[in-house]
This record gives C-alpha cells, structure tokens and sequence, in this order.
C-alpha cells in the first residue's frame, strides 16, 4: 500500500542512467575473435581411421541427423586361414541443420572416431549446405584441442595405485587373488 504510482517507472529510469555512464564491453566478432572456453562445442570433427562402420552414432542420434553408408570387402586370409571381410565407409556425413549437439555421437563411438572441434564458423547462406561429408569433417579434425592433462592433486587410478602397491611388496597383482604370495587359500 505504501507504493508510489510510477516508483517502477523510476527504478528503471535509475538503472539506465547509472549504465549509461559506463563503457561498452561489446567485442565486435570479425575483427576480435572471442575468448572460447576450453573444449567447446563447435562441430563434430570424424577421424575417419578409427571409424569401424559400427552404426552406433547413427542408431543412437535422438536426430537422425548422421549418414553412413558402407560395403563389405573381402579381404584374403595369409597362411590358408578363412577369408576375412570388414566394413569399408563410402559415405559419413552429419546434418547441422538438423543436429541438436547433444553429443551422443560422441559418447557412444566405441572406437574413437568422433570428436567435438571448437570451430564454429561454418555456417552456410543455402539450408542444404549444412549437410557436411566426411571430406569436411576430416578437415576439423585438426583443430581439435589434446585432452587436458590429469588434475595433479587428483587421486591416481585404482589400478595404478593396485600395481603400485603390488611393484611395493615385490608380488604380481593378479585379480581374485589376495596380492600375497605364499598365503595358504581356501580349502
């Protein structure tokens, strides 16, 4: 009950003029590249060796955003075993106009073969350009940044500190057993 008719009004008017006083932090985007945390999103960059053709990142795209497609190569066995074949990539391509950059992708490649590539320029006038093969791809896979070095404060692996431990008592860590050699086991 104790409101001024307009009070909202001045408040408002206060805030502009104590900003208005001070200077603008804009960075203007071509001429001044901006400041991108480390291991951001940009685009997803394929290292199209350790791509295996498994189909996991098309099947797990919430998007159906990636394309793959593949033959079978035979390949002759040395030494008179079985012909192998594996699976050789003829098309990978990701659809940005469609990708939501979950990540999933990423997260569920068995064999390391998709990474996230801070490059975040690429956008196109045409729609249809978005859909980049795995030519484009492969180009982004050299901004990719090196995994950030391990926390030193951090505590070591449990199987560091295992063989560790083992390597201190001069005995092989083997799993099931106690770690203590010469100990009678269970009868």
């Amino acid at each position: 009950m104790g409101r001024l008719p307009g009070g909202g009004l001045a408040k408002g008017l206060a805030v502009t003029l104590r900003t208005m006083t001070r200077r603008s932090v804009t960075r203007q985007y071509p001429e001044a590249e901006p400041d991108l945390p480390p291991r951001s999103r940009g685009v997803i960059a394929l290292f199209e060796e350790n791509c295996t053709v498994c189909m996991l990142c098309a099947r797990e795209c919430p998007d159906w955003c990636i394309y793959i497609d593949s033959h079978k190569e035979t390949l002759p066995a040395e030494g008179g075993g079985r012909p192998r074949t594996r699976n050789v990539l003829d098309r990978f391509a990701i659809d940005f106009a469609l990708c939501m950059y979950c990540g999933i992708c990423i997260e569920v490649c068995p064999f390391d073969a998709l990474f996230w590539s801070p490059e975040f320029e690429y956008a196109e006038y045409d729609i249809g350009e978005l859909t980049h093969e795995r030519e484009r791809l492969r180009e982004w896979m050299w901004t990719v940044p090196p995994p950030q070095a391990h926390d030193e404060h951090a505590e070591p692996p449990k199987e560091v500190q295992v063989a560790e431990r083992a390597a201190a008592r001069g005995t092989r860590a083997t799993p099931g057993r106690s770690g203590t050699r010469g100990a009678p086991g269970p009868r």
